[in-house]
């Protein structure tokens, strides 16, 4: 559809594969009429008392085993009919499931870590493991029985063990819960105690000034890093386990280490959380406004499953505040929330816990999930399926990694279950985009590009100099972004040079005179110091 619209080269088409198409079941009869309960559970192990303390489900989901509910069968049957109407977002979430299961699963399996295909494929660790909990998100709102075989195959496939780091096994004890809450496969479950085990009972990662939190290297490292990634997993992981298993040690775990994270990483005057923390032994320094919509989410999610496992409503509140924070001050100017160029950054977390405050009462929750799609819908490269990084972006050009597409692809599945026969307001809105060449490097001073539009998307080479060290800072109209990630051009996840990526995008609510500078970013042991380099822009006039 939106083949040649573009002066830059495009990908070629990804592989299809043929796909069955099931029913997507969902909640918008009761979200639409202004019902605060959603009709199916949230969690999914075996109920404990209804209220009391230590309880593994909401009273609205105590005895329910399986997320298909009869409102929820009911739902289904509205949202096929709406998915035979081209530019439905269910239309778009069948699509987004087609990307998911048979662009990105390999089908033996594993992940491939970018489409099309050139990265290999994996399952371990965020990137694999943020697709897995996309697949999950489906299943949850649909109860899709062609998920349990895929997430069996990928309890075939997962680590067997891990060594030296402690974020890996935190995200890897996630995604074999979620494996095990599908399939009771034992193996998983075994997958998940061990990984998170791996993180509990070790004695490298609580060392430090800090020691409530945990670098993310044995005894530090060479960077002396500890990050949210760690942490707000290691909360989630404790929870989940605590759900499957009900050993009350895996909830104590959880609460002592979600204080800890309120303690370092909460930013000073915010609800948000900044990514990462400096421990030199002596004194713990938040890298400022580092605002990752993995650990947001995460953290999002803690809160309110913590509130309703202890009735503990400080959780709560605790995690709305932070939910509308994200609404309010990571969007661009039309309000589209935009996670900034980390490439090792994932937004299936914060898709996924805005769903679940969606789904229960939290209309601001709803608003901005449904905002943020009917944008991200035109940033679907219609030959491979594909959505970009950035919600507010045009179509990716280049390959989409893991890292980089899975918030599209959970964001398609949300929006079809809350809106199923809505549909985006624009979804041709970068087909009137113009690219302007214009090959710019950072230096020592700043570089600027202005021009009069109501969208740019800035392009160039993520990984360029590949693969960690090299960010700046992005300034609009003189203005410094509030999340501070701004570019960190030459992270690369995937370990490749990605030419022709979207390293940046605004829009504004009308046509308007605008200036873009990019600066120098202070340097650090994680980030590097500064680095920039772009070949030109897409404005949209």
């Amino acid at each position: 559809m939106l083949a040649g619209w573009h002066v830059r080269a495009r990908p070629p088409p990804g592989s299809r594969r043929l796909h069955r198409w099931l029913p997507i079941a969902g909640f918008c009869a009761l979200v639409l009429c202004g019902c605060s309960v959603a009709p199916m559970p949230i969690y999914d192990s075996s109920p404990a008392q209804p209220g009391a303390r230590g309880s593994t489900a909401p009273v609205a989901a105590l005895n329910a085993t399986t997320p298909a509910s009869r409102p929820a069968r009911h739902a289904a049957n509205a949202q096929a009919a709406a998915a035979r109407h081209p530019g439905t977002y269910a239309a778009l979430g069948r699509h987004a499931l087609a990307t998911l299961e048979g662009e990105y699963y390999n089908g033996a399996g594993q992940w491939n870590l970018c489409v099309p295909s050139r990265c290999g494929a994996g399952n371990r660790d965020w990137g694999a493991d943020s697709l897995t909990y996309v697949l999950y998100l489906h299943w949850l709102i649909t109860g899709d029985p062609a998920v349990a075989p895929i997430m069996n195959a990928l309890t075939a496939t997962a680590p067997s063990s891990h060594s030296g780091v402690s974020d890996v096994p935190l995200w890897d004890s996630i995604a074999a819960a979620r494996e095990y809450q599908i399939t009771h496969n034992s193996e998983a479950l075994r997958h998940a105690e061990a990984y998170f085990g791996y993180v509990a009972n070790s004695q490298q990662f609580a060392l430090g000034a800090c020691r409530g939190i945990l670098y993310q290297r044995s005894n530090g490292g060479s960077t002396q890093l500890k990050t949210l990634e760690t942490d707000a997993n290691y909360i989630k992981a404790a929870v989940l386990l605590y759900q499957i298993t009900h050993q009350r040690s895996y909830l104590a775990e959880a609460e002592q280490h979600y204080q800890a994270v309120r303690q370092y990483y909460l930013s000073p005057g915010s609800s948000l959380y900044t990514v990462y923390v400096f421990d030199n032994g002596t004194s713990c320094t938040q890298v400022p406004a580092q605002y990752f919509g993995s650990v947001n989410g995460l953290m999002i999610w803690n809160g309110y499953t913590l509130a309703q496992l202890t009735g503990q409503q400080s959780y709560l509140s605790e995690a709305i505040a932070t939910a509308q924070d994200v609404a309010a001050k990571l969007g661009d100017g039309t309000g589209v929330y935009t996670d900034l160029q980390a490439e090792n950054d994932i937004t299936e977390p914060l898709i996924e816990s805005m769903y679940l405050l969606a789904t229960h009462g939290q209309r601001f929750a709803r608003h901005w999930l449904l905002v943020s799609a009917s944008a991200a819908a035109g940033s679907v490269n219609s030959r491979t399926g594909t959505y970009g990084r950035f919600f507010d972006g045009p179509p990716p050009a280049a390959p989409v990694t893991a890292w980089q597409g899975g918030g599209g692809l959970a964001l398609a599945q949300v929006a079809a279950a809350l809106d199923p026969r809505g549909r985006p307001a624009d979804r041709k809105f970068w087909a009137r985009a113009s690219f302007v060449r214009d090959d710019l490097a950072l230096s020592r001073s700043p570089v600027s590009i202005s021009f009069t539009g109501r969208a740019v998307a800035i392009i160039g080479t993520v990984g360029e100099v590949c693969c960690t060290d090299g960010h700046a800072q992005v300034f609009i109209d003189g203005t410094q972004t509030f999340d501070q990630t701004g570019i960190w051009q030459n992270k690369s996840s995937s370990g490749k040079r990605l030419p022709d990526s979207v390293l940046f995008t605004w829009r504004w609510p009308r046509r308007g005179q605008h200036t873009l500078t990019i600066g120098p970013a202070a340097a650090n042991a994680k980030q590097g110091g500064s680095f920039f380099h772009m070949t030109g822009y897409d404005v949209v006039r």
